[in-house]
């Protein structure tokens, strides 16, 4: 997969933000095999079907493949991770955790080659998160000539009314609305079809 990352202004160096898992309702767990708790550090996931044959997937592996962010800790699949606001110790720790990671579970011939592969991976995800914290992010995923192609994109709750409820306010998905860019014309999840774009092919 050939990655496009995001740069950050110099007076945004030191300001580490990263996506973590977030669960709105319960439908993660009804269409993924197993889905992440709310809170873990996330990273693309893509990794997972790298050489894998979509069409011997299975229905929820599909999801996963077109719409999940992997959390680190459970290897659950979330179809929305929010930008979080992270110390080097954090990062560092994901690093860490996902080397882990792919070293038991994903075959790494050893853990320098682990970190490696985690230090692009954790950095990929950071440069997801150009965004003030708590912007929502998603994902789309497609396999065009073999290869994975992402598209993220970014998602803010709708303005509440000045007599609305706080506390009921955005506690649905459906209070999300488009905040920049082109609806996809295939697009039918209301989520996913709310955007800011960047694409990594």
């Amino acid at each position: 997969m050939i990655r496009k990352r995001a740069v950050r202004n110099s007076d945004e160096g030191d300001m580490l933000r990263f996506p973590r898992t977030i669960r709105l309702d319960p439908s993660d767990t009804f269409v993924f095999e197993r889905a992440a708790e709310p809170g873990e550090w996330a990273v693309s996931g893509a990794f997972v079907f790298w050489n894998r044959d979509p069409a011997t997937l299975g229905q929820k592996q599909r999801v996963a493949l077109r719409s999940g962010f992997l959390g680190i800790d459970s290897l659950g699949w979330s179809t929305l991770a929010v930008v979080t606001e992270a110390t080097e110790a954090d990062r560092q720790a994901m690093v860490e955790r996902l080397a882990g990671r792919l070293l038991e579970k994903f075959g790494a011939p050893d853990l320098e080659s682990a970190r490696l592969a985690a230090e692009e991976e954790v950095a990929f995800a950071a440069s997801l998160c150009d965004h003030p914290p708590q912007t929502l992010l998603a994902v789309q995923r497609s396999v065009e000539s073999g290869e994975i192609r992402e598209r993220f994109r970014t998602l803010k709750p709708r303005e509440a009314a000045a007599d609305g409820d706080r506390l009921h306010a955005h506690a649905r998905a459906f209070t999300f609305h488009e905040v920049e860019g082109d609806i996809e014309p295939d697009e039918q999840a209301d989520l996913l079809g709310m955007i800011k774009t960047t694409d990594r092919t």
